[in-house]
């Protein structure tokens, strides 16, 4: 690897805090282990954690003249298998570690590598971007729960994560108000069927008008989730970028489904004689 030019120590510092938070951030065990595989001397191992990580990483750089041991040590925290069972620490951590690399013209990739990028001097890209979207969205007068996915932690590289999670909020509620485990195409059935009386309504199912309104419900439920939710799910986000004019569609027919859900009732109490 090319020279890496020396990183501020306020930035080190800043990098050191958010991985020795002490809540969320690396045990002090885990400290050690990753800073020994990147044969980085721990010279202050007693010290509390983001001083102990300062003091190692600022120290090798003066040492090394350069940061590329650094950057290799943040490859090495943030590498992504380390992290299969907590994607949502490891996309916040992420989110934070490039607000500070930003100013040092360096990004932290979904892989766990670090590339060279545009030079932050004020707010973060990500940020702006997650205001400007909200502002759109709240012009549209989405549903307050769609608004909760506006996050600048989901919106690092695009807008893929926002309407990922957006999505799943939708099988969330449909299962908070239904008391069912299951999910996708099996929760609308369970949910909305006409095989006995549904768990909801949206209306008095009386009519066959009622009825093709609960049945396109039902089917606009199983579109949502099979052409959003699941394709982001599995496919790589490369091959499935989504630009911020197609998630404010997106987010907005997720907030009428959203509205659509809060006025639903349940069959068997409400309309004892549907069906």
């Amino acid at each position: 690897m090319p020279s890496i030019e020396k990183l501020d120590f306020s930035v080190i510092e800043s990098l050191s805090k958010v991985l020795g938070e002490t809540e969320s951030g690396f045990t002090g065990s885990e400290i050690g282990k990753i800073l020994y595989e990147s044969n980085i001397e721990d010279i202050e191992s007693i010290n509390t954690k983001w001083k102990r990580l300062n003091s190692a990483l600022a120290n090798k750089q003066e040492i090394d003249r350069c940061a590329n041991n650094v950057v290799a040590f943040l490859q090495n925290a943030l590498n992504p298998a380390r992290h299969y069972d907590n994607l949502e620490w490891f996309n916040d951590t992420r989110f934070k570690i490039n607000k500070i690399l930003s100013f040092s013209g360096l990004h932290l990739g979904e892989n766990g590598k670090i590339e060279y990028a545009k030079k932050s001097n004020t707010i973060s890209e990500a940020a702006a971007r997650a205001s400007k979207l909200k502002e759109h969205l709240v012009t549209r007068n989405v549903h307050p729960d769609v608004l909760r996915y506006c996050k600048e932690e989901l919106l690092v590289d695009n807008y893929f994560h926002a309407v990922f999670e957006a999505t799943k909020s939708v099988a969330d509620k449909i299962r908070n108000k239904t008391g069912l485990h299951t999910d996708g195409a099996t929760l609308v059935d369970e949910a909305f069927s006409f095989k006995g009386i549904p768990h909801l309504a949206l209306n008095p199912l009386q009519s066959e008008s009622e009825k093709s309104e609960q049945k396109g419900f039902m089917n606009l439920l199983k579109g949502l989730f099979g052409t959003f939710r699941n394709t982001t799910a599995h496919a790589p986000k490369i091959t499935w970028a989504i630009e911020e004019i197609d998630a404010l569609d997106i987010l907005s027919m997720i907030s009428l489904v959203h509205r659509r859900l809060d006025k639903a009732v349940e069959a068997k109490k409400m309309y004892p004689g549907a069906m």
